[in-house]
């Protein structure tokens, strides 16, 4: 583990919190490659023309109250290219949540295609108005295409998390995917792309854990399948597909599942033989955004929540659930909807 990169990403936390431009700690050279190669790729991709239906509504016939579920976020979260709204990730995680909990979950996905950080705010008043217990938030990616500074885009988030924390509800944050493994992009700007979006990970970790949320790396979505295995992605090489959306919210669901102490990860210690560690915040953030699926989220040492080297952290490989079976008890209608995301 480079100490150099957990201090460069600790630095770039550090700099969205205290309001700096954060562009020196990335380098003005590889940001504006990087950009310059978004243009590219959105010239390859093309214009959106596939606007998943958002799934909100009531899932599980368990008894007891319901378990409101917010998503929130850009295309990734939306399950952009999905044909049914079964297929989006905040379904998905919504039938897998009510499965562990053996209780309802309602879902209110206020997710957009397209969004940015700067989206987030408005995402989280729709998302308060329902009281939600727990959030899941993916984010990141079109913050590049707007050009929008790396410290920006985390201060954002971190503001976005703190909002939610503030409201008693549990926080969940997919970071920054590797980049490098996008179709579109070649050598040498992959090479650029995945440093630069592992770094952003890195960040988003260190800024979401402070401010009271737990992160999944979902690295390359979720390791060599996504390289290797072209149904993992959509019509247009860049979004996942209905397998690939699977695969991500399959490595999301149990720590959305642990944060509401439901479910067998719940109860399970940190398991060292499995890479499981406690480790001061910024070497969990870097380790945690090279190996997707690993979470990480504050604890204590010794009833101490911070060590010589900052805020401890708990690094987590959590074992993933099978998919659950969808079942839908009462969709939310379109105007409900609606209502909710144009707040």
């Amino acid at each position: 583990m480079s100490k150099g990169k957990a201090r460069a990403a600790k630095r770039l936390a550090q700099a969205a919190a205290f309001g700096g431009g954060g562009l020196g700690l990335i380098g003005a050279t590889l940001y504006g490659v990087l950009t310059a190669e978004a243009e590219y790729v959105k010239r390859v991709i093309g214009p959106m023309r596939y606007y998943p239906t958002p799934g909100s509504g009531l899932y599980g016939r368990y008894p007891g109250l319901p378990i409101t579920f917010a998503m929130l976020g850009d295309s990734s979260a939306a399950g952009y290219g999905t044909d049914t709204p079964d297929e989006t990730p905040g379904v998905i995680l919504a039938s897998g949540l009510t499965d562990l909990a053996e209780r309802p979950v309602r879902l209110v996905d206020v997710s957009k295609t397209g969004a940015k950080s700067t989206d987030l705010a408005q995402q989280v008043d729709a998302a308060l108005q329902a009281g939600p217990h727990v959030a899941v938030i993916l984010i990141g990616v079109n913050d590049v295409k707007a050009q929008m500074s790396p410290s920006v885009s985390v201060r954002l988030l971190t503001a976005a998390v703190r909002r939610l924390r503030a409201a008693n509800c549990e926080v969940i944050v997919g970071t920054c995917p590797d980049l490098g493994v996008v179709r579109p992009l070649v050598p040498p700007l992959r090479q650029f792309a995945r440093a630069w979006s592992l770094r952003l990970a890195a960040a988003q970790t260190i800024a979401v854990v402070e401010a009271g949320g737990r992160t999944v790396s979902l690295g390359s979505l979720l390791g060599p399948a996504f390289k290797s295995d072209p149904t993992m992605w959509g019509r247009d090489n860049f979004h996942p597909s209905a397998i690939g959306y699977a695969a991500a919210s399959a490595a999301l669901l149990p720590s959305v599942a642990a944060a509401m102490g439901v479910g067998p990860e719940s109860f399970v210690h940190p398991e060292s033989f499995r890479g499981e560690a406690i480790l001061p915040i910024a070497e969990a953030a870097v380790q945690a955004a090279r190996t997707a699926g690993t979470e990480v989220a504050a604890t204590e040492v010794a009833g101490r929540e911070r060590g010589p080297r900052g805020r401890w952290a708990e690094l987590r490989h959590r074992r993933r659930h099978p998919k659950a079976e969808v079942d839908r008890v009462e969709p939310e209608t379109a105007a409900e909807s609606e209502s909710l995301i144009n707040i």
